[in-house]
């Protein structure tokens, strides 16, 4: 009786362990699926994924616009200028995700790799913070507590605009710790918010706001289009302190040079020092979007694409695992570098991480020890096409990081 128990328990506990896998190998599967992806003029939708399960997955245009119909076979099915669905299954019975694919005319651009400075200033006066000041009287107090939250961007004072910190200083110091009414956009929403100053010197009042409205730094240009557009770093400029993407009122890219190289070691990011010409003869162009995917904007300066190469882009779904080359500077000019992508996620929830990259150039792993700050935006060339760009190193491991494809980044 207790032999067949156990092998009951035993049948159960396989039957629990196959369904779990099964169910986790379908949503493998199903994540390994874009939402959406572009095609060329007159090509066949392609194969989305490699995978050993790839001879059980069957895939049918549901929707065709009226040059076609969804009883064309698949193999003779061209895309011509018109957004299609299909549906991907499992053997024809299991639904797996219906995807968008989208005709478009591929895109030639100008790869970058060079340094570039910016400037940003923030929409506001953004508070990182809030704490404890010290009255006249010996007290402590905490002014903004509960009142102000990290993240804010205060715009007002009074009724009166602000442009910057100073002025802010300045209409709390003119308060002479009475009242004061802030005009403070949280998360979207305008606010208006009552802050008593407290009197800490002999005329010097403050409110424990701790705040911050610019932001620089060296960063790596990604590329530039026949238009005059630009976009460079592959991920968005947040603050330091609060983690947020910073909202852009106005920016500008400057001249750089890198003038010395931080190795990357383990537990410790390497980083390319640079200087920044601030000066009006060297603004390369203006800085109009600070997204998740990228800071974008049109070129001022030709020096911003003198001696750059046109590639056509790659569609995401043509990005593969093996080799590939990243362009950037490191000792005074740009150049090419080898690299291995050693996965491509293409429905990767944090967008600027569809591709890990790994470091294999013997010359860039001796100068830098792998991807180090500042190499954010490199461009990623692989084929004969610019794939992506360089986003983030792995602290633990600075010969391997992230990668954005291009296509996210031209998509804004």
């Amino acid at each position: 009786m207790r032999l067949h128990k156990y092998r009951r328990l035993v049948r159960t506990l396989f039957l629990l362990s196959l369904t779990g896998l099964l169910v986790c190998s379908y949503f493998y599967l199903r994540d390994q699926i874009p939402d959406h992806i572009l095609v060329d003029e007159g090509q066949n939708v392609p194969v989305l994924f490699h995978s050993p399960y790839n001879t059980f997955i069957e895939e049918e245009t549901v929707e065709a616009d009226s040059q076609n119909v969804s009883d064309i076979p698949r193999d003779n099915l061209h895309l011509s200028g018109h957004t299609r669905t299909v549906q991907y299954s499992i053997l024809g019975v299991l639904p797996l995700k219906t995807v968008e694919v989208e005709t478009s005319k591929r895109q030639v651009i100008n790869a970058g790799g060079s340094p570039v400075g910016i400037y940003i200033k923030t929409n506001g006066i953004l508070v990182i913070g809030t704490g404890q000041v010290s009255g006249l009287d010996g007290q402590t107090y905490e002014p903004a507590e509960h009142i102000i939250k990290t993240g804010d961007y205060i715009i007002g004072a009074n009724g009166q605009v602000l442009e910057n910190k100073e002025e802010l200083v300045e209409c709390i110091n003119a308060s002479g710790g009475r009242e004061m009414n802030l005009e403070v956009v949280r998360d979207g929403n305008m606010l208006q918010l009552a802050v008593t100053p407290i009197q800490t010197q002999a005329l010097e009042y403050k409110a424990g706001i701790w705040v911050r409205n610019d932001a620089q730094g060296v960063g790596t240009l990604t590329y530039t289009d026949e238009n005059g557009n630009f976009g460079a770093l592959g991920h968005g400029i947040s603050d330091v302190d609060t983690s947020t993407l910073l909202s852009l009122k106005e920016g500008k890219l400057y001249e750089a040079d890198v003038v010395s190289v931080t190795k990357g070691q383990k537990g410790e990011p390497g980083e390319l020092a640079g200087v920044i010409h601030y000066r009006d003869s060297c603004v390369l162009g203006t800085i109009t979007e600070n997204l998740s995917t990228g800071i974008y904007g049109t070129v001022q300066s030709s020096s911003l694409t003198e001696e750059t190469n046109a590639y056509e882009i790659a569609y995401k779904q043509e990005v593969k695992k093996g080799p590939a080359n990243v362009l950037c500077t490191v000792d005074g000019k740009v150049a090419e570098y080898e690299i291995e992508i050693e996965s491509v996620e293409m429905n990767k929830k944090e967008i600027n991480k569809g591709m890990v990259i790994r470091v294999t150039d013997q010359e860039l792993l001796e100068k830098t020890g792998g991807i180090v700050q500042g190499m954010s935006g490199s461009p990623i060339i692989q084929n004969g096409r610019i794939v992506g760009a360089v986003t983030h190193v792995f602290v633990n491991d600075p010969t391997k990081g992230y990668g954005i494809f291009i296509e996210n980044m031209l998509e804004h």
